[in-house]
């Protein structure tokens, strides 16, 4: 059997890692893995995860099942972080999931089940993981336009343009803030024009959030979404603990489905149950628990809020920083776009080749399509990366 398996695509990322690792220079600076690191390189437990988990380990009494859906204390916190109010809670179905890499497979298994002639239009550039499973799924996919390498910010009118060929009944992938791996955001007014052609094509959203609070701060990044969420019968959202808890290694995450009324709730509810039973039965409580204790305590709460507050100005600075260093640099303001970014990512808009020539001849590791992790960033090392762009010629 064994010998019938062929060698699967590489994951890119992970390659980039092991090549970084084994580089000897010790100015390099890693800027590809995405996830968060402090000044120091270090991925920080969270003051608040660390005193929820020793409420936990001191009050916990049993390690037995939560249910298929996970503990509905988990889904009722998320449901308030996510959507506030926009959206009566009746009308929402909810599942824990394996991080949110777990949510979108479980989306994408719920519309194979609900809408198999479906198809899910992604962003051009999108997470890698995105058109992947869809892939693996044998679903149909297309693409709409969406960064504008010229100007580093989106390509609006590309995007409208696009999403014209959309079917009744298509699903529309969209970033809830912080788009990976661009970093360039949709306006709010720009977001109703979307809203505005999803509803004249009879398209659901689909809404991936999965760095709320590095961006404009909660409330703010969840705008979008709330705004998608209240606009439709059917939305589904994915939405992921890893980056704005830092339990990254925990897989905790959610996947919301906003129903019609309360009979298709209750409907979309069995299902999305039945979908966990057959992929991983329960899933994983911890880091779910840990996320429930500090949403349900105001004091543990205001203190992860202050840390996140901490967290996202902490990479506003460096996209600050960066630019104001290459228009010292190059006499000019075509990097401006770097501060205007969002979240962990921007997107440089060179080439491949230009993103090897940092990597060969600087030291710099970022992803081939030159999406570079700020939080990979201090202030020591923002003016060696703006030297090393300059000098690359980008």
């Amino acid at each position: 059997m064994l010998e019938n398996l062929t060698a699967q695509p590489a994951d890119k990322i992970l390659a980039l890692v092991a090549k970084f690792k084994a580089d000897p220079r010790s100015d390099k600076v890693d800027l590809g893995v995405g996830v968060y690191k402090d000044a120091t390189g270090n991925t920080p437990v969270m003051r608040a995860v660390k005193e929820a988990e020793r409420r936990i380990l001191a009050d916990q009494s049993t390690k037995a099942y939560t249910g298929l859906a996970g503990d509905p204390a988990f889904g009722a916190v998320m449901k308030d972080l996510v959507l506030g109010d926009s959206v009566l809670s009746e009308r929402v179905a909810a599942i824990a999931t394996p991080g949110g890499t777990g949510a979108i497979r479980q989306a994408l298994e719920l519309i194979r089940i609900a809408a198999p002639k479906a198809t899910v239009w992604l962003s051009n550039p999108t997470w890698p993981n995105h058109p992947s499973i869809i892939k693996y799924l044998g679903m149909k996919m297309a693409e709409y336009r969406y960064f504008d390498s010229e100007t580093r910010g989106v390509d609006f009118d590309g995007m409208m343009a696009d999403l014209q060929n959309v079917a009744p009944g298509d699903v529309v992938l969209l970033h809830g803030c912080c788009h990976n791996p661009t970093g360039a955001n949709l306006t709010y007014g720009q977001m109703e024009q979307v809203i505005g052609l999803m509803q004249n094509k009879s398209a659901v959203p689909f809404v991936d959030i999965a760095y709320q609070g590095f961006g404009d701060g909660l409330a703010d990044d969840a705008k979008a979404t709330r705004q998608i969420a209240s606009s439709f019968e059917n939305c589904l959202i994915a939405a992921s603990c890893s980056k704005n808890f830092g339990i990254y290694r925990e897989r905790t995450g959610i996947l919301m489905a906003v129903t019609k009324d309360a009979d298709q709730q209750a409907l979309t509810q069995q299902n999305l149950a039945f979908l966990n039973r057959q992929n991983y039965s329960f899933p994983p409580d911890h880091g779910a628990r840990v996320v429930t204790t500090i949403l349900q305590d105001p004091e543990l709460r205001a203190d992860w809020e202050a840390e996140l507050e901490e967290t996202r100005n902490g990479m506003l600075d460096l996209r600050q920083q960066l630019a104001d260093e290459l228009k010292r640099l190059t006499n000019s303001d075509r990097f401006d776009f770097l501060a205007h970014h969002r979240g962990m990512f921007s997107r440089l808009g060179t080439t491949p080749e230009m993103v090897e020539k940092l990597r060969a001849d600087h030291g710099i590791y970022m992803v081939g399509d030159s999406r570079m992790n700020i939080a990979g960033l201090n202030a020591q090392t923002v003016p060696v990366l703006a030297k090393a762009i300059v000098a690359a010629g980008i």
